[in-house]
């Protein structure tokens, strides 16, 4: 390395000579041609003749050093005429103004519309169970019977002293009647009935909590309780383990509302004023829900509210919608695919997103002139869906270039692959994007 950075140096010392050199001779040429130059009567056939010969050589460089320069500068900058050695080849279309729908698209989690979990309300055993696990309950069926022999007694009693201080108050009345009692004895014995009812209503309801009924329509869950278990009024539901017995430590059973189901998911902060300028107009949003990783398990549905608050940590706010689930098919839980219809857009232009060209100025399209050369011109995109845009700059009617695109200038003479020239661009798939 360091014999060649040695010669460099060398080479890089020479140049200043080399230039004086050059520009010697130069000088000295000039100083021989310009007299002539000066005096046109003086050139004739024989000087030229003699003065190529003298400096055949020199023109002969002067020539290729030109000649080069040429074919260098139409390589790196061709004229737009002669780009591509022709017409190019390409595939367009005619732009028209359509109506677009404004999709965004969100992941989510099924979420059931009810989820009830069944906890005691008293501390008893259980007596019978009613359902088995996974099994279909309607609203109000039973599920669980405790013991009720205490309570049933105590019901009994209390309601067996209730109608006996009825029966005393409807005697007062007679005999308050036939003055025979004073109407405070009357207001005593009506009191001791009215108390005494309460106690019976009040042991009623302390028999109905040995008979535990749904409250909901869905499916029951596993049951986490055995008949002769024992059973506490608390929040914790608690079984124990060994060996020879099963245990879980939740609620007796959960009941789920399976059909219908909710997907919760969130949409970004910024596409929130999109949303709610569709929803003021009282039309419900439409959603399509994608459940597992192969794309067939598709359902729709409808928005059923949107948070009335931005979560600052995601900056996003969370939306619910419903959707039917009358195969029982979707579980709470299941990971989902969203496409939220947020608005249309009205009469705008669309286009393959192949067809705009992302330069260094920005984003442009090539549009295809009566005369079969192209123009490019710059457009912005306020929405992008998968492959297709909606731009602005161009008008309704234009011809665009959306395949071959390649080397194309403004000026450059093309020719449509197809026989037609006026090629639509491909239908539109419903999916989801979000606007920029």
């Amino acid at each position: 390395m360091s014999k060649i950075e040695s010669a460099l140096d060398k080479v890089v010392a020479q140049l200043p000579k080399l230039k004086n050199w050059i520009k010697a001779r130069l000088c000295s040429l000039w100083n021989k041609v310009s007299p002539r130059l000066g005096n046109p009567k003086k050139l004739d056939f024989a000087t030229a003749k003699a003065f190529v010969l003298k400096y055949k050589w020199r023109i002969l460089i002067v020539l290729i050093i030109l000649y080069a320069g040429f074919k260098t500068y139409n390589y790196f900058f061709p004229a737009p005429s002669k780009a591509g050695g022709g017409p190019q080849t390409i595939t367009s279309f005619v732009v028209e103004k359509k109506d677009i729908p404004l999709i965004i698209e969100a992941t989510g989690t099924i979420v059931s519309n009810s989820i009830v979990d069944i906890r005691p309300m008293i501390t008893n055993t259980v007596k019978t169970i009613h359902v088995k696990d996974g099994q279909e309950v309607k609203e109000g069926e039973l599920l669980f019977t405790l013991d009720d022999r205490n309570d049933r007694a105590n019901y009994e009693k209390l309601k067996a002293l209730a109608d006996d201080a009825q029966q005393q108050y409807l005697r007062a009345k007679e005999l308050v009647a036939k003055n025979f009692i004073s109407k405070a004895g009357l207001e005593t014995s009506l009191a001791n009935a009215r108390s005494a009812q309460a106690a019976a209503r009040s042991a009623e309801v302390q028999l109905s909590f040995d008979s535990i009924r749904s409250p909901i329509n869905g499916r029951a869950g596993i049951i986490n309780v055995f008949p002769g278990s024992l059973v506490q009024a608390s929040n914790v539901v608690t079984t124990s383990t060994s060996s020879t017995a099963t245990s879980s430590v939740g609620s007796m059973v959960t009941i789920t509302q399976l059909n219908p189901i909710n997907v919760q998911f969130v949409i970004p902060e910024k596409d929130i004023p999109i949303i709610l300028e569709n929803k003021k107009d009282d039309a419900p949003l439409k959603v399509k829900v994608t459940i597992g990783d192969t794309g067939k398990n598709t359902y729709e549905g409808q928005v059923l509210v949107i948070d009335n608050q931005v979560d600052p940590l995601i900056a996003a706010v969370r939306v619910k919608a419903q959707i039917p689930n009358d195969k029982l098919e979707i579980l709470p839980g299941q990971f989902a695919r969203v496409s939220l219809n947020a608005n249309t857009l009205k009469d705008v232009i669309a286009v393959p997103t192949q067809a705009v060209v992302i330069g260094p100025a920005g984003r442009l399209v090539y549009v295809v002139d009566k005369d079969d050369k192209v123009t490019a011109k710059p457009v912005k995109v306020p929405y992008e869906y998968l492959s297709t845009s909606v731009i602005t700059g161009i008008n309704s009617g234009d011809r665009i270039v959306v395949e071959g695109k390649q080397n194309l200038r403004t000026g450059s003479k093309v020719r449509e692959a197809k026989a037609a020239k006026s090629e639509k661009p491909p239908a539109d798939k419903t999916s989801t994007a979000e606007p920029k």
